[in-house]
């Protein structure tokens, strides 16, 4: 394992949870509540990035899987992503029309989104792969510890919604530095990315996708992961409304459930690194989804704030866990060549890549109303993709064959 690697690719996960936690907390809310924006068309701007980003990362990914240069091409997606976030932050201030910063804060999502297309598969350069779990569960670690001490900071700027912004902006800034100058990779950049390469690997686009799905060992837990985290990060998304809508608690207390949620999911990361590494990855997974099928209807069901503060708690223990689990399967199944290209469909699924959890949810509360218990439908309808995705894992296999994607890579780039 490399440490200075490990804790340069860790910082930045701690870097970037800053403007996550702060954005998807109080910017959410500046936009539904106080700017007026709707939960369809909120949730949209989380869909429509998707889409931008399935038709460009996997194509950038393969790009880097043959030439190299994943630390540039993150470099080009950080400073995306803190231009996307802090014009949308200014233009708030400013009072200006709602589309305009709707528009900011969705270029921002994608550049975020972006970002791990790249970093995620740096884990190549940081562990081999017996020790990958429990550098992914480090990792993990970092990110909920970023998320918590972006609350922190948060406190400090409590007069309103959009306060803790720009300081959280300027901290993952600071805090990314050092991976984007010091982090050593073993493939060094060789080519740079021509319109004309990028033209002709997005062409080619849906015959590698029809080869990678057919052939890799690591499909089943994509596709799964697709439905249970689209649950997962829909429910993630709108949890500050959830418990403004259902439970009217004020914004002190949505901060101490959700410091309480970080701190077990920091803990879960690191559990379930070391359990993944004795038991299985593929075991500890399907674990964590018998308990989710459990919590979701919890979550919709419980009547008081102490009984919510325990399923969050322990929601947010295995949601931590997940992670890490699911990050280490695939860099111990994806092979070298379609290493970049695989783990870009994990992060098209790990963060934002959410789209029939936020439609569905979207256009629950249009039909029904905002009353708390049409939340309380929504927030228990999501185990419907919870129990897709364990089915998925559970009954769905692939056996290993070789495959011609790195071929099909090299000459699209060409």
């Amino acid at each position: 394992m490399n440490k200075k690697n490990l804790f340069y690719w860790s910082l930045y996960d701690f870097a970037n949870s800053f403007v996550f936690i702060n954005f998807l907390l109080y910017f959410s809310q500046w936009l539904v509540i106080d700017g007026g924006l709707s939960d369809f068309w909120y949730n949209a701007i989380f869909a429509i990035s998707s889409v931008i980003l399935l038709f460009s990362g996997p194509t950038l990914a393969s790009f880097t899987d043959k030439f190299g240069g994943r630390k540039h091409f993150l470099k080009f997606s950080t400073f995306g992503t803190i231009l996307g976030y802090g014009f949308a932050t200014l233009l708030a201030y400013l009072n200006q029309p709602m589309i305009f910063i709707a528009i900011c804060f969705l270029i921002g999502q994608y550049f975020y989104q972006l970002s791990f297309i790249f970093h995620n598969p740096m884990i190549e350069d940081v562990a081999d792969i017996n020790h990958r779990a429990r550098a992914s569960g480090i990792c993990q670690f970092s990110n909920s510890l970023g998320q918590l001490m972006g609350l922190v900071l948060s406190l400090f700027f409590s007069k309103n919604r959009l306060a803790s912004l720009l300081p959280s902006i300027i901290i993952f800034f600071l805090l990314s530095l050092p991976i984007l100058i010091y982090f050593k990779e073993q493939q060094i950049r060789q080519a740079k990315l021509s319109i004309q390469s990028f033209s002709n690997g997005s062409k080619e686009f849906f015959r590698k996708l029809v080869i990678f799905f057919s052939v890799s060992v690591a499909v089943p837990v994509l596709v799964a992961f697709f439905f249970f985290n689209d649950a997962l990060l829909t429910a993630s998304n709108n949890y500050s409304i959830y418990m403004e809508r259902v439970f009217s608690i004020p914004d002190m207390t949505k901060n101490i459930i959700l410091m309480t949620i970080l701190i077990m999911s920091a803990l879960g990361g690191l559990t379930f690194g070391k359990i993944a590494d004795r038991i299985g990855a593929l075991k500890s997974i399907k674990i964590i989804l018998i308990t989710w099928i459990v919590l979701f209807p919890g979550l919709g069901l419980v009547k008081t704030i102490p009984g919510l503060i325990i399923c969050s708690t322990m929601l947010g223990f295995t949601m931590g866990g997940m992670v890490a689990v699911v990050r280490a399967y695939l860099s111990q199944k994806l092979k070298k060549e379609e290493f970049g290209y695989g783990f870009s469909f994990y992060t098209l699924f790990e963060r934002f890549s959410t789209f029939f959890g936020p439609l569905t949810w979207g256009g629950s509360i249009a039909i029904f109303g905002t009353s708390a218990t049409s939340y309380r439908i929504t927030m228990i309808f999501m185990t419907v993709y919870i129990v897709i995705g364990f089915l998925v894992i559970q009954f769905w296999k692939i056996k290993q064959r070789s495959t011609n994607l790195q071929t099909e890579q090299t000459s699209s780039m060409i």
